[in-house]
């Protein structure tokens, strides 16, 4: 397949009532899981790059992985661009030809991030490429995004940004956070506050700082060296909670780096004589396969392709 349309696979769901996961890669063997999940579970994906991963891996080398992923393929993978602040790899992506990209002019006032969504918007949908905004702050900090405390989104300013801005999707602040140190309590969203955004709104929904932080996976990384005193992710009943009431597009990050870290602290651990980088990044990739399966059905999104 090519790459497919970020906004077909949100209508679809939205009107379908789940959610498709995006995931944030930075390399081959991340990638690899992610869509390998996609295709066991027949579910649609969104594959997604940071500007961080960008200047790590290189715009050119993460889209032609991608795209290479999407054509071997059996069920749609969409590329998009997360949390986009640079007007110059903004516009690099919609030339490469990404499915989707994200103008996070969030910190602005509401004008301001009006303005600037709205250039981007007139950029990208003369290419067919779909633009998600962001209205409020959510918390935390992870790769170049960080944030001190979360606004969270009025709902009739969200009808207003809409209208005005032209954005295909919105991602929301209803209480989650970025990161593996989201919460200092439990984790509990406003689900009151996303349902009226939904009424406001007749666009897809998307939730940032969703990651799960799966226990069992935490455990396995610490019982090889890694230190993650106080990580909390947002629970699988949040999440669904929030798929009910609206969401159709939840982001995962902080999920698969500690996947990564874990298998590949055991592998080390477990055969200190072998240096072949295939055995210790092939046990990485399996192990983020099966994070990002339970993350789909989390989602809704098996058989969905």
């Amino acid at each position: 397949m090519m790459l497919a349309n970020t906004k077909t696979i949100l209508e679809k769901a939205r009107k379908g009532n789940y959610a498709v996961g995006h995931f944030n890669i930075n390399n081959m063997e991340i990638l690899q899981g992610v869509v390998q999940a996609a295709n066991n579970l027949k579910a649609p994906v969104i594959v997604a790059t940071s500007e961080g991963a960008i200047e790590y891996a290189g715009i050119n080398f993460l889209h032609d992985l991608v795209k290479t992923a999407s054509e071997l393929s059996k069920v749609p993978v969409a590329l998009h661009l997360d949390h986009g602040k640079n007007f110059k790899i903004i516009k690099q992506c919609i030339d490469l030809g990404y499915s989707s990209v994200m103008i996070d002019a969030s910190h602005e006032n509401f004008a301001k991030n009006i303005q600037l969504t709205k250039k981007v918007v007139e950029m990208a949908h003369k290419k067919g490429i779909s633009v998600e905004a962001e209205l409020g702050t959510i918390g935390g900090k992870e790769d170049l995004v960080h944030s001190k405390g979360i606004i969270y989104t009025d709902p009739k300013k969200a009808k207003e940004f809409v209208q005005k801005a032209g954005c295909d999707f919105l991602a929301v602040a209803i209480g989650t956070s970025h990161g593996a140190y989201k919460f200092k309590g439990d984790a509990k969203l406003k689900i009151d506050i996303l349902r009226k955004i939904k009424m406001e709104t007749k666009i897809p929904l998307v939730l940032h700082g969703a990651s799960g932080v799966p226990k069992d996976v935490v455990q396995l990384a610490e019982k090889y060296g890694a230190r993650l005193e106080g990580v909390k992710g947002v629970p699988d009943s949040q999440i669904k909670l929030a798929v009910k009431n609206g969401i159709n597009k939840i982001n995962t990050d902080t999920d698969l780096r500690i996947a990564f870290d874990a298998a590949v602290r055991k592998a080390l651990k477990d055969n200190p004589q072998d240096f072949d980088p295939r055995h210790v990044l092939g046990p990485a990739r399996q192990l983020i396969t099966k994070v990002v399966e339970q993350r789909i059905r989390t989602f809704g999104s098996v058989n969905k392709a």
